[in-house]
């Protein structure tokens, strides 16, 4: 056996005592693994040949396939970690940007789950004022007032949604935001990507109709995943290419979290949004780009107006596209405080805590004489955040999270 925790070289031989490889065995005795029970990893060489030739030989001595996300999950079941700390394992693995990956690694370390527990901790104090208050009615003391309860639930309900919004900015770090470009043709939709993604992606011509099908670039704004996909030009007529391609430019509509909407800067942006909105859902979140000012002899610029973010650029020369980064992350919900500071969040994560707020903020409108439907509120808050780190969670719940993870992991 291995010396524990020491890299040790050995040969790997078949069940005949051929060699099949050579390489690196760590041991990890129980419980000082990262599963808390008896690890053996074997590092070979890599070649498909010699990995299969080495697993085959450990099936045959009685060891099985691991299930997907099945060393997280008895990590999780062990208590080496908890559940918010096994979904940042696989989002870590998944993270498509260094900030996305410095986030879930905040998670992993357990910053996420200090500060639910910490959370948690205030509830069970209040808690306990309370079950005082309402056990000894008979003590000249007004618990409420002495520990000053209504402010504290207050002030935690306050912290809990500034905790929802870094978690918001995390998990738009995890999911990464969908954006659409739409107008009508040679408005510089193609020229606009382009310019976005910093490479020649679409072509771009004067010849109307050019962009036919979806056309889709991946770049990353101040750490946030970005997908955009260029559309065909959105008009009447056209052959019957071109409406296939305006039909998948209505689908990809659909589908995204902010659109960008070009228009020709000579042009009333207001009757071009108007029209379009005829033909196509232009979504809810959406900026409208104002191109070629440069043939109006405009200066780059933005302003808000009639509730939309109004945006100058020149597509051929590059300017304005900066202001058109930063707004399109501020209309995908990425505020000015950037990734510091931010974990790694999932769906199920801010339901449990804008939940929990909602409690908190129930309990803080409740008078005083009803100190037992205050205490109750208190303690659903308490269940929804112990949700987060794995304490009270359904075994289906479970199966579901860890079946998507890869396998060996």
């Amino acid at each position: 056996m291995p010396e524990p925790r020491r890299a040790t070289y050995r040969n790997f031989r078949d069940a005949h005592g051929q060699l099949i490889d050579a390489g690196i065995v760590l041991w990890f005795p129980a419980p000082s693994s990262f599963t808390g029970e008896n690890v053996a990893e074997f590092q070979g060489h890599g070649s498909p040949g010699a990995l299969r030739a080495v697993l085959e030989r450990c099936l045959s001595l009685g060891a099985r396939l691991a299930h997907p996300g099945e060393f997280t999950e008895r990590a999780y079941l062990n208590q080496r970690i908890d559940l918010a700390q096994a979904e940042a394992v696989a989002d870590l693995i998944g993270a498509e940007t260094i900030a996305a990956a410095r986030a879930a690694s905040r998670s992993l370390t357990g910053e996420f789950s200090g500060l639910v527990e910490a959370f948690c901790e205030e509830l069970r104090t209040l808690r306990v004022l309370m079950e005082a208050a309402i056990d000894f009615p008979e003590e000249d003391i007004d618990v409420i007032a002495e520990y000053d309860v209504i402010r504290r639930i207050e002030e935690t309900a306050v912290r809990l949604g500034e905790v929802v919004r870094a978690g918001r900015r995390g998990q738009l770090l995890r999911e990464g935001l969908r954006v659409v470009l739409l107008g009508v043709p040679n408005v510089g939709k193609s020229s606009l990507l382009n310019r976005l993604a910093e490479a020649d992606l679409a072509i771009v011509t004067d010849v109307a109709g050019t962009t036919r099908d979806l056309v889709q670039a991946q770049l990353s704004i101040e750490g946030v995943p970005i997908s955009i996909v260029d559309t065909a030009g959105i008009r009447a007529g056209g052959d019957a290419i071109e409406r296939l391609g305006m039909g998948r430019a209505v689908a990809a509509a659909g589908e995204a979290d902010v659109g960008l909407v070009v228009v020709d800067a000579r042009e009333d942006w207001r009757a071009a949004v108007s029209a379009l909105r005829e033909v196509v859902a232009v979504p809810e979140r959406h900026i409208v780009v104002r191109n070629k000012i440069d043939i109006v002899g405009e200066a780059p610029a933005v302003h808000q107006e009639d509730g939309c973010t109004v945006i100058g650029v020149s597509a051929l020369r590059g300017e304005g596209i900066d202001r058109v980064r930063s707004e399109l992350l501020l209309a995908g919900g990425w505020d000015r405080q950037g990734g510091e500071g931010v974990f790694m969040a999932r769906t199920r994560h801010l339901e449990a805590l804008e939940s929990a707020r909602g409690y908190l903020e129930r309990a803080a409108r409740i008078e005083g004489s009803q100190a037992d439907v205050m205490t109750e509120e208190l303690g659903y808050a308490e269940r929804a955040l112990e949700a987060i780190v794995g304490r009270r969670v359904p075994d289906d719940l479970l199966g579901d999270i860890f079946s998507r993870f890869c396998i060996g992991k």
